[in-house]
């Protein structure tokens, strides 16, 4: 199983959304680093939910629920994906970037090194101490 960050700002489109509908395609990706680790993702694997822009913090964890397939909000034909994902729980505790960035264990963060990618992979290690952080087991 392998982990991720996923960010949405929550005024378009947040937790409680994906929440109230149970599961729902994670889709406008148009950032290629980001849909190629899209396309890396794969059933079972977690992610985090991150309300970015005026939050910027860690809400949830969520599991994909299907592998990458053609965004339906996409043009016709283009090479922009989408995966499934269902919410798994909430966290405790929202995890901040601010409290990410002042913690040197997480300087070589995908979230901190690229902070405008949209879809950042986590190792296992940062995953434990982010759950830890989050008060919620992973």
């Amino acid at each position: 199983m392998a982990y991720w960050l996923m960010k949405q700002e929550p005024s378009e489109w947040g937790w409680d959304d994906l929440v109230a509908e149970g599961e729902s395609e994670w889709d406008g990706v148009r950032n290629h680093q980001a849909a190629a680790n899209i396309r890396r993702m794969k059933k079972g694997d977690k992610a985090f939910f991150y309300h970015s822009v005026d939050e910027k913090r860690i809400v949830g964890i969520m599991k994909v629920t299907r592998e990458a397939y053609p965004d339906p909000t996409a043009e016709p034909g283009s090479k922009w994906v989408v995966v499934d994902v269902k919410p798994v729980r909430p966290v405790k505790t929202p995890v901040t970037l601010k409290e990410i960035k002042q913690d040197g264990r997480f300087d070589d963060l995908a979230l901190v090194r690229q902070s405008r990618l949209s879809v950042v992979p986590v190792s296992d290690e940062h995953w434990a101490m982010l759950c830890a952080m989050a008060g919620v087991k992973g």
